[in-house]
């Protein structure tokens, strides 16, 4: 049986990177997609040797897009998270990092037209329900990689790709707050459970006897504190009405600890069951809506926000990332309106992926 091709851009999207897609092009089947993305990306070995997926989790992503009906988007953006070492996909979380691409990727794959100068899309992030404002450099009507905006976690520089979330509270578990509290305790250890962009059980580092300095290998090799951290992520999962999440990349964990780089607070993000190498933008605006709500695990551990709309600067394990956050405090509840991030996205190669005609005959 021949192999069968399906068209593609090979993206780098924040500081994530992966495959991106025209939905029409793959199986509608949830089934039949999971194993034409597993064979895509090589899931199932630690190398992804057999597929395009670079080995880690940041590198084994997969985005879908198709024209979206809805009157308030002009994109839809199905995401999967694959699997690295295990043959299977997520579609319950976005990624943001990804989609910092989805708007170049959209004009690239013609399914929406630019404008000369710059070209603003609004993006309906279908796993999770938001919407996003994506604003990408396009002079000529042809969109612009290189540039001058730099990320920590990438290289160089390159155009910058404007990123505006709205309706990110509560978009998987319904609530700011999904247990109804600002803290809980779990196994000995108090978290804030929080849903914004992207749901989290957040904690103090030093709760687990870390300083949350540590680098990503020196978190990846401590395997007593994974041993304890994710019995309390799978507990919490629960708690926030995700049922059972132990084969589930969300709830993500974050660690907090005070900043010591001049930024607002430090964090470090697991995706869960390894240490982001940077930062996740979901992950971010989460992390950013706890340090400026009172009375969660990162009160005492912030600088205080200033101006409005605040930035709240997160260094993390790459250097860090700045979020914009629009909020007021309403009878002393934290009420987001918009969270902005500034991101880059570069096309790596075009062309056609092959999976067996086993997996799919197309």
């Amino acid at each position: 049986m021949t192999q069968t091709a399906i068209p593609f851009l090979f993206m780098r999207g924040g500081t994530s990177r992966g495959p991106y897609f025209k939905r029409a092009d793959l199986p509608q089947d949830l089934d039949d997609l999971s194993q034409v993305l597993i064979a895509a990306v090589g899931a199932g070995h630690p190398l992804n040797i057999d597929g395009i997926g670079g080995g880690a989790a940041v590198t084994t992503k997969v985005v879908m897009l198709s024209r979206s009906e809805r009157e308030d988007a002009d994109i839809d953006y199905f995401f999967g998270q694959v699997a690295v070492e295990e043959r299977l996909v997520d579609y319950k979380p976005t990624c943001g990092n990804m989609l910092s691409g989805v708007g170049p990727a959209s004009i690239e794959l013609g399914l929406f037209e630019p404008a000369d100068g710059e070209t603003r899309i609004r993006i309906h992030a279908v796993n999770t329900g938001a919407l996003v404002e994506a604003v990408v450099q396009t002079p000529g009507g042809k969109v612009q990689y290189e540039g001058e905006a730099a990320i920590d976690g990438v290289p160089g520089t390159a155009a910058p790709v404007l990123l505006n979330f709205m309706d990110v509270v509560g978009s998987s578990c319904g609530a700011l707050l999904p247990t109804g509290k600002l803290r809980e305790e779990i196994d000995g250890i108090e978290v804030t459970c929080m849903d914004v962009a992207m749901p989290m059980v957040i904690a103090r580092a030093a709760d687990f006897g870390l300083t949350g300095y540590e680098t990503r290998e020196e978190l990846d090799a401590n395997k007593d504190f994974y041993a304890r951290m994710e019995p309390i992520r799978r507990k919490a999962g629960e708690m926030m009405g995700l049922g059972d999440v132990s084969k589930s990349v969300t709830p993500k964990f974050g660690i907090l600890s005070k900043a010591r780089e001049g930024g607002t607070i430090s964090a470090r993000y697991f995706m869960p069951w390894n240490c982001h190498p940077s930062m996740a933008v979901t992950g971010s605006q989460c992390l950013a809506s706890c340090t400026l709500t009172p009375g969660t695990v990162a009160e005492g551990l912030a600088e205080p926000a200033q101006g409005q709309p605040a930035v709240v600067t997160i260094e993390h394990a790459s250097g860090r990332i700045d979020v914009t956050v629009d909020y007021e405090m309403k009878d002393g509840a934290f009420e987001l309106r918009s969270a902005g991030l500034l991101r880059t996205a570069r096309l790596l190669a075009r062309g056609e992926i092959y999976v067996p005609g086993a997996v799919w005959a197309g």
